[in-house]
């Protein structure tokens, strides 16, 4: 609880410094996490209470500028902190409607201080455009916002720490769509411990937003036959969108 009220006076003020003077009296959009089918509650209470500022529409880049800035000053996890070149925050359009959400940071990634930039964020980016839709239309960040030595999987306590931060930037989106990229972007988001394999092929809830959980890009070089079933969530998700489904070669 403490860490969480720490948190969040660290984004305020970081709000504060990027110019930020106020924010609106409106209810939250965001609302407490729904629970996702037979998953267990994906955020506590306590959590929700952290992350009741919000920016008005028209101040979202605004506020995603001055919560990176606190990001890029952040040093909670030692072993991150002295492998990383930089912070990775996120990129894409503050207004998106879906918000693709990712494991870490590579090694590509921690030099141009881009999520997915690599050979997995190539083929994202054809994925986005199979869906009829431009890199630039949605947002795109991971669980960290730092590189694991040797792009290990993020361990729990740092995913753990860096969660206010995925909170604090959703929460200034407030997408109506997430799409997780691989069982640790899955995990961590919805809080379970279920695998990729169970939790696609439906939706969950998450502050507001549906959620549709695939496999990762990475995953899908490494196992190119995945790649249908990928397509398939990739469906689901447009259906769920009110979007056309393009017709694929």
């Amino acid at each position: 609880m403490a860490d969480l009220r720490r948190a969040a006076a660290q984004w305020l003020d970081g709000l504060r410094r990027g110019g930020v003077t106020h924010l609106p009296k409106r209810p939250a959009t965001l609302a407490a996490a729904g629970a996702a089918q037979t998953q267990p509650s994906v955020e506590s209470e306590e959590s929700v209470k952290a992350r009741k500022a919000e920016s008005a529409p028209e101040d979202r880049a605004a506020a995603l500028a001055a919560l990176a800035a606190e990001v890029a000053r952040c040093r909670r996890c030692d072993e991150l902190v002295r492998n990383r070149t930089q912070t990775v925050f996120g990129v894409g359009n503050p207004h998106a409607e879906l918000v693709f959400v990712g494991e870490a940071p590579g090694a590509d990634e921690d030099l141009r201080g881009e999520p997915f930039v690599g050979a997995a964020g190539q083929l994202l980016n054809k994925i986005i455009a199979a869906c009829g839709l431009k890199r630039e239309e949605v947002y795109i960040l991971n669980i960290l916002r730092c590189r694991p030595p040797n792009n290990r999987t993020p361990l729990p306590d740092e995913a753990e720490r860096c969660r206010p931060f995925l909170l604090g930037q959703l929460n200034i989106i407030r997408p109506k769509f997430i799409c997780c990229l691989g069982a640790c972007a899955a995990q961590n988001l919805l809080q379970t411990v279920e695998t990729i394999g169970r939790l696609r092929g439906r939706f969950f809830e998450f502050h507001g937003a549906q959620v549709v959980c695939t496999y990762h890009p990475a995953y899908l070089l490494r196992n190119p036959s995945a790649k249908r079933h990928t397509w398939d969530d990739m469906q689901m998700l447009l259906r769920a969108m009110g979007r056309e489904i393009p017709k694929t070669g």
